[in-house]
């Protein structure tokens, strides 16, 4: 059985995930090995379908594979040419507001905005919603992904 806390952490990881990718991109380090590593643990690719529809695509709306996601974040593998690599803009925080999460059974799905702090400590606001189902060994796993920006008038 999910609980909320398992969400919460999920999202905690996801959001240390994002951090991680751009402090190792900014200090030389392998950032690309740190975004494998982020997908491998957090995204269900592995499992079966994921849907992720992330924030900044355009051309490319859906990236339904690992490779696909890789290059949303980091842009190295020349999958999908429009990304500019969203895990390297050298985010310092990010901040789950759920608006709700629904359990059901061993999945759940959470919605609400989520806020990324740039160096200057701006907060930039996106909506989503993850989808998590839970893998072998017990640990979520992101199963849908929709982020965008909120809309203007």
């Amino acid at each position: 059985m999910v609980a909320v806390e398992d969400v919460e952490k999920a999202q905690q990881a996801w959001g240390d995930g994002i951090v991680a990718i751009a402090a190792a991109h900014s200090s030389g380090m392998e950032y690309v090995e740190t975004a494998r590593n982020h997908i491998q643990s957090l995204y269900a690719y592995d499992i079966g379908p994921v849907l992720f529809k992330p924030t900044m695509a355009v051309k490319e709306q859906f990236r339904s594979t690992f490779e696909g996601a890789l290059s949303y974040f980091v842009a190295s593998n020349g999958e999908c040419p429009e990304d500019k690599g969203f895990a390297i803009k050298n985010w310092k925080k990010v901040r789950f507001e759920n608006e709700n999460i629904i359990i059901n059974g061993t999945t759940a799905i959470a919605m609400g905005n989520y806020f990324f702090t740039d160096p200057g400590g701006e907060e930039i606001k996106v909506e989503f919603t993850f989808g998590y189902v839970i893998d072998s060994i017990g640990t979520l796993r992101i199963n849908l992904h929709h982020s965008s920006m909120p809309a203007s008038l």
